[in-house]
């Protein structure tokens, strides 16, 4: 019998769960009442990431059972738990899966794609692999779809960010590759740099290139807090962004092959008390120029 139609996904986890992630996934700071698809939604995904980054798994397998986690999302079968809840939070909802299959693509990408060759193509990959993320949550809330060029700015440089992250254990681990080859090739790298205890200057150099565009991309998102009109899901955004920034300040001055480029709890805390009181002020301070602006009697 096929393997990929009797393994059991749950088996398949690697342990990870959404308070392990670098950014906050349904934090206290989202409405209970929109914590449940999310979260679902997160179980599913983390549930697909999990198949494509298994380090034995061969292939053909992973691309059957993410084949399988589709169909549970659209009805045809009941074999994995997280697509039949997430499935059920949709239809409660009326929401679409296009989202949670737009991230089925990027997982299979990931089985069959190990080499981006520059900067468009990995953010195509990030079309598929991180922007939906955003705006599932943006649709959960039901967000006006003109935030979604902010929200996939965020997400897209959220996505380069884990990538410039983990860059050497993608080599190694799986020699998957998101690090854009013209970029390797400008500073004169090669992939086979990534597999070393430090980087080379020549990797460092691309590193920090890739990082400090990563500043640029999150530039563009600044003002995405601003655009939500849920209050509790904007403090949430401006904490992210924050985060967001502090962390690809640290890549493009560290070496990622050689230090741990993550913030630490009290840092997190400390970042996240900043986007919170940040945020606050910035809506407060739109609302009131707003008013000061509308005409009396209008």
């Amino acid at each position: 019998m096929n393997e990929a139609k009797t393994a059991d996904t749950a088996d398949l986890r690697s342990g990870k769960g959404h308070r392990d992630e670098n950014f906050p996934v349904a934090s206290f700071l989202i409405h209970p009442r929109y914590r449940a698809p999310i979260l679902a939604f997160y179980n599913f995904v983390r549930t697909a990431d999990d198949i494509a980054d298994h380090p034995t798994l061969a292939p053909e397998k992973k691309l059957a059972l993410l084949d399988r986690l589709g169909g549970g999302l659209t009805g045809d079968n009941d074999a994995d738990a997280p697509a039949v809840r997430l499935r059920a939070e949709l239809a409660a909802r009326g929401l679409s899966p296009k989202h949670a299959q737009d991230l089925l693509a990027a997982f299979m990408m990931d089985v069959t794609k190990l080499r981006y060759t520059d900067w468009n193509d990995l953010l195509h990959y990030c079309s598929y692999s991180a922007m939906p993320v955003g705006r599932f949550v943006l649709d959960v809330h039901g967000e006006d779809r003109s935030t979604w060029p902010a929200n996939d700015a965020l997400c897209a440089a959220l996505q380069i960010i884990n990538h410039l992250q983990d860059c050497k254990d993608d080599y190694r681990n799986l020699d998957r590759v998101y690090i854009p080859l013209d970029t390797l090739a400008a500073h004169g790298a090669g992939v086979e740099a990534l597999g070393e205890a430090q980087a080379s200057p020549a990797l460092l150099a691309t590193l920090h290139d890739l990082a400090a565009r990563t500043e640029k991309l999150l530039a563009e998102s600044d003002v995405f807090p601003l655009l939500i009109s849920d209050r509790r899901l904007g403090l949430e955004v401006s904490v992210i962004n924050a985060l967001a920034h502090r962390l690809s300040r640290i890549l493009m001055t560290h070496d990622p092959l050689r230090d741990r480029v993550h913030l630490s709890m009290p840092a997190v805390a400390g970042v996240t008390a900043i986007g919170i009181v940040g945020g606050a002020f910035r809506r407060l301070s739109r609302r009131a120029s707003a008013t000061a602006h509308t005409p009396r009697g209008a």
